[in-house]
C-alpha cells in the first residue's frame, strides 16, 4: 500500500484540511493518508481548542486514514524541531511521500533544497550564530536562507515550515517524495470555490470566539466539537499561580528560560492571558516564542525532560479507517519505532511529558485523554 504523510495540528479541522488530505492522496497516488498530529498543546505554545481525540475523529471522517500523535516534546517547538519530530515519525512508519501546504507562490524544488541544505549545514549553522542576538529565530533563519539560497526570497510562516520539512526529510537514507500544495483560501480563485469555502484555522477561531457564523468553513464534526472550545484563558489562573510561587532562580531551571526573561515574566501582570502576553513580549521575544516558554513554565518542564521524551518517541495511534488499519497490519513489523494502540504504564513512561500535559488539559476538559483510550475506528 502506497502511503502519503501529512504533519498537522487541526486547530480546528476545517475545509482546507479536508482539501489537503484529498490532494495529498491525489498528487502522491497514495492508498493511505497518514496524519502525524499534535496532541493537546500546539506548536505556537497554546492549548488545542478541541482535544486530540475529537480532532482525530474529524480527520478520519474527512479524508485521513491513520492519525498518529506527535508527542509534546516535538509538538510545542520552533519550526525546525516540530518538523524534525514529524518527519521522524513518518519515516518510522515507512511513508513513501510527504505533502504539505505552503503560502509561497514561488516555484521551489523542495527535494533539491533539502539535499543542498544538508550539504551546507555547517555553513548555515555558522552564519546563524553570527547574526545579532536581538533578532528573533524566524528572522535569523530567513536571513540565513537568503544568504545561502539567494533564489528563495519569500518567507511566510508555512513556507518556512515547508523548508524545515524538506531539510529533515533529506537527512534520511530514503527521503520521502515531496508534494507541496499551495494554500487554498478565499483569496485563491478556483472553480472549486463555488462548492466549498476556505478560511485559515486562525480566522475560524477568531470568528467563533466573536460569535460569527463558521459552519460553511468547517465540516459538521467540527461545528459540534467547538461547543467544548478551550483557550489559554482557561489556564490563566494556573499560570498566575506558577508566576506567584516561583522565584526567578527557580524559573531558570525551565526549558529555554534564559537571558533574563525570567525577571520580565515574574514582574509583569495582566488581567488575563492576552493582556499579560501583550505586556511581556518584545521584538526579540515574539508572542509565539513566549507562549511556548510559558507552556513549558506552566508544566514545569526541564531541558533533560524534553530530550528524554524525544529519545523515547513511539507511534501512538489515535485512530484509523479500515484502510489505515490494513496499513498498520501489513507494515507494523517494519516500523522503526514502537507502536502503541493505547496508553498503559510503559507508554505513559515513554511519553511522560505528553501525559503530564494531558493531565493538565483534563483539569479544564474533564475527559480521560490517555489511560484506557483505544484508537478511534471510522
Amino acid at each position: 500500500m502506497r502511503s502519503c504523510g501529512i504533519i498537522v495540528e487541526y486547530n480546528p479541522f476545517h475545509n482546507g484540511h479536508r482539501y489537503h488530505a484529498e490532494m495529498a492522496r491525489k498528487l502522491s497516488g497514495a492508498d493511505v493518508v497518514i496524519a502525524v498530529m499534535s496532541g493537546n498543546f500546539l506548536q505556537r505554545g497554546e492549548p488545542a481548542i478541541i482535544d486530540k481525540w475529537m480532532r482525530a475523529e474529524a480527520a478520519l471522517h474527512n479524508g485521513v486514514d491513520l492519525v498518529i500523535e506527535l508527542p509534546f516534546s516535538w509538538a510545542v517547538q520552533s519550526a525546525d524541531y516540530f518538523a524534525k519530530g514529524g518527519i521522524k515519525l513518518l519515516q518510522a512508519l515507512n511513508c513513501d511521500a510527504l505533502c504539505f501546504g505552503t503560502d509561497s507562490q514561488e516555484t521551489i524544488n523542495y527535494q533539491e533544497y533539502g539535499q543542498l541544505f544538508v550539504e551546507k549545514e555547517v555553513e548555515i549553522d555558522r552564519l546563524f550564530h553570527q547574526l545579532p542576538i536581538g533578532m528573533s529565530y524566524p528572522e535569523k533563519m530567513a536571513e540565513v536562507v537568503r544568504q545561502v539560497f539567494p533564489t528563495i526570497q519569500e518567507f511566510p510562516p508555512n513556507h518556512i515550515l515547508g523548508l524545515s520539512y524538506a531539510k529533515e526529510n533529506a537527512k534520511y537514507p530514503k527521503p520521502m517524495e515531496i508534494y507541496p500544495l499551495t494554500r487554498k483560501d478565499q483569496g485563491y480563485h478556483d472553480a472549486e470555490m463555488v462548492k466549498e469555502q476556505f478560511a485559515s484555522a486562525t480566522g475560524i477561531r477568531k470568528a467563533f470566539i466573536s460569535g460569527q457564523e463558521i459552519n460553511s468553513f468547517v465540516p459538521s464534526e467540527t461545528s459540534d466539537q467547538l461547543k467544548k472550545a478551550i483557550s489559554w484563558d482557561n489556564f490563566w489562573s494556573y499560570l498566575n499561580y506558577q508566576l506567584t510561587v516561583n522565584t526567578p532562580q527557580q524559573m531558570l531551571t525551565i526549558y529555554q528560560m534564559n537571558e533574563g526573561i525570567e525577571h520580565r515574566l515574574k514582574n509583569s501582570q495582566g488581567e488575563n492571558f492576552a493582556d499579560y502576553l501583550l505586556k511581556v513580549k518584545t521584538k526579540r521575544y515574539t508572542g509565539t516564542r513566549l507562549q511556548r516558554l510559558l507552556t513549558y513554565f506552566l508544566l514545569q518542564i526541564r531541558p533533560e525532560e524534553i530530550e528524554n521524551e524525544q529519545e523515547q518517541s513511539m507511534l501512538h495511534v489515535l485512530g484509523f479507517t479500515k484502510q489505515g488499519q490494513e496499513y498498520l497490519s501489513q507494515n507494523k513489523k517494519e516500523f522503526t519505532l514502537p507502536l502503541a494502540a493505547k496508553m498503559g504504564q510503559i507508554e505513559k513512561e515513554r511519553h511522560f511529558l505528553t501525559y503530564r500535559a494531558d493531565q493538565l488539559y483534563q483539569l479544564i476538559h474533564p475527559i480521560e485523554q490517555n489511560i484506557g483510550r483505544t484508537p478511534i475506528r471510522v
